[in-house]
């Protein structure tokens, strides 16, 4: 797997925004957090968009948390909710990338650099 896609990538992927669809062709296996997946589904206003943006999820692997995720969320939420306003749902998210070792791709640095530093990746 080449890297773990953040909510922002599909927004942007589910707006149709050129330079994401274009990025999107090149990659070969990508991944997604089960949390990115309820951020998706939670954004959905109503029955189409949610078919279509389960639709694009379906596309990438899963993969799921396993319990030292959530330990090491905890303490880099303790670490960077109040210096640098990193939710809990980010805190997760990075969890995946930083057991795997695998980029995270975002455009989200502000919240995702404090946690993995260099596995942060802006796509486009």
């Amino acid at each position: 797997m080449e890297g773990l896609l953040d909510t922002t990538v599909l927004v942007d992927l589910l707006r149709g925004y050129p330079p994401a669809l274009q990025w999107l062709e090149g990659q070969e296996l990508l991944g997604l957090s089960p949390i990115t997946w309820l951020e998706i589904i939670e954004g959905a206003p109503d029955r189409p968009s949610q078919t279509r943006a389960v639709l694009l999820l379906q596309r990438f692997e899963r993969v799921d948390l396993v319990s030292e995720d959530f330990d090491w969320a905890i303490a880099q939420a303790l670490r960077f909710k109040l210096s640098h306003n990193t939710d809990m749902m980010d805190c997760l998210i990075a969890a995946t990338a930083h057991r795997l070792n695998l980029a995270l791709y975002t455009q989200n640095r502000k919240h995702f650099v404090p946690l993995l530093g260099a596995l942060v990746q802006t796509p486009y």
